[in-house]
């Protein structure tokens, strides 16, 4: 009989690829790495593991991928709500973070956002923030899988000058911790309208050399579509593609506002979307033809969007919220059915950020970022297809356990690390220290 490290039963276990259900199975584990998926009884007659877990009435899936959001503005959730995007951004938001914005903000604040999202099943995250070393410091002490945004705006902050400097400054981070297994890093241009001509050709010349995805805000709005036609010329994809920054590379998030012609750039190019509905419906942005770009061939994770605009970091809302909204637009029922759903939570993120081969699915030999959904309670009953109730039915408090590379962070619904309890206490601080110095009040009606 084999040592492992651990062996998880389960009711059904969900590996996404290969698509199906696998029913009173056992996922073994060892070294952080998935050792085998086989039937419970053989999982007892040859492995002896130093845990054991008997979920017998719960499903076990890959840990959900947020492939969009701003960590660190967990600190800002429900500051300024109920107003147009840009509003929203210039009178309430950057005045805020251009005065609050530091390296213990964005640390306190992604830490934060890091214990929302265990709870909620998500095992890593897409950042897009200043002061991204922070948060990767955050990230790693609740135990964390992280993207981080080397980003880039052409206004200065309390982080870096100039385009220049925030390039360069995402640069040295992401030599200086390339090491760390749980870190990956992206090029995080804001948006066409927040970036010159010459600091997003500089990004497309580094990603292209060194084979980084780019992260960017990507026809969100009709306004952006509009002022780059009439600033530029162009619609903003169109003017990326001059730019060199069409490709495999490109992570294009929102996508609300495309063409036919727009649709095929991106997948003749390979291109990835993060699709973010929540977030789209409560800026009143639009929504996106998702039905079109899976058709399309276009790759399409979620994401939640920072919990300033959304307000919750919870991929089973917006599983929900993709699906029902896909068949709205589509005017279909049959598109966006529950299993690619899942998978765009999953494996369609993880292939976004490149980093398919490790994680996203349960297969031997990927990291064990696990999580297992308990089926036991009344709002779950009955179940004729556990992948149908993940993306109907179930909600982020039905998750109980949480596994990143093999470490347990979420048992029986409690955080295991101590570091992400006390999160709490450092963002009551914040709140009052935020509510002191708050420019205007939002209005409330």
């Amino acid at each position: 009989m084999k040592e492992v490290d651990c062996v998880i039963e389960a009711r059904w276990i969900i590996p996404v690829e290969p698509a199906g259900v696998l029913e009173q199975h056992a996922l073994v584990t060892h070294g952080g790495r998935i050792e085998a998926i086989l039937p419970i009884a053989l999982a007892r007659q040859r492995y002896s593991a130093a845990r054991r877990f008997e979920l017998h009435q719960h499903a076990v899936l890959p840990g959900l991928i947020n492939l969009h959001t701003h960590a660190a503005m967990s600190l800002l959730r429900g500051l300024a709500d109920d107003l147009p995007l840009m509003t929203w951004l210039k009178e309430y938001i950057w005045p805020v973070e251009m005065r609050e914005a530091s390296a213990e903000f964005v640390h306190d604040g992604t830490l934060l956002a890091c214990a929302e999202m265990i709870r909620g099943g998500i095992t890593l995250f897409n950042d897009m923030y200043f002061f991204p070393e922070a948060a990767a410091r955050a990230a790693l002490s609740a135990g964390m899988r992280a993207a981080l945004g080397m980003i880039v705006v052409d206004f200065p902050s309390p982080y870096a000058s100039d385009p220049m400097d925030y390039l360069a400054k995402g640069m040295a981070l992401r030599d200086s911790m390339r090491e760390h297994a749980l870190l990956s890093f992206c090029f995080a241009p804001h948006a066409p309208y927040s970036v010159n001509d010459k600091a997003l050709a500089q990004v497309a010349t580094y990603a292209n050399e060194l084979d980084v995805p780019v992260h960017i805000h990507l026809h969100e709005t009709h306004d952006e579509v509009a002022q780059a036609q009439s600033e530029h010329g162009r619609r903003p994809l169109a003017r990326l593609q001059e730019l060199g920054l069409a490709g495999p590379n490109l992570l294009a998030v929102h996508a609300v506002h495309l063409n036919a012609a727009e649709i095929d750039v991106l997948a003749l190019h390979g291109c990835h979307v993060a699709h973010c509905p929540s977030s789209n419906l409560k800026l009143a942005s639009g929504m996106a033809p998702i039905a079109k770009l899976l058709a399309a061939g276009v790759n399409v994770g979620l994401g939640t969007d920072g919990a300033a605009s959304n307000n919750r970091l919870d991929m089973f809302a917006e599983m929900r919220q993709a699906a029902l909204l896909g068949k709205t637009v589509a005017n279909d029922p049959t598109v966006m059915p529950a299993a690619k759903v899942l998978e765009m939570a999953t494996l369609a993120g993880a292939k976004a950020l490149g980093l398919d081969d490790r994680i996203g699915s349960l297969q031997v030999g990927k990291a064990v970022d696990v999580i297992a959904v308990d089926f036991d309670r009344p709002e779950l009953m009955p179940c004729y297809d556990p992948i149908s109730h993940l993306v109907y039915a179930a909600g982020r408090q039905d998750v109980s356990h949480v596994w990143v590379a093999g470490e347990l962070l979420l048992e029986e619904g409690v955080l295991t690390r101590e570091e992400l309890r006390s999160a709490r206490t450092r963002a009551a601080h914040w709140e009052q220290r935020i509510a002191r110095g708050r420019v205007g009040s939002p209005p409330t009606g």
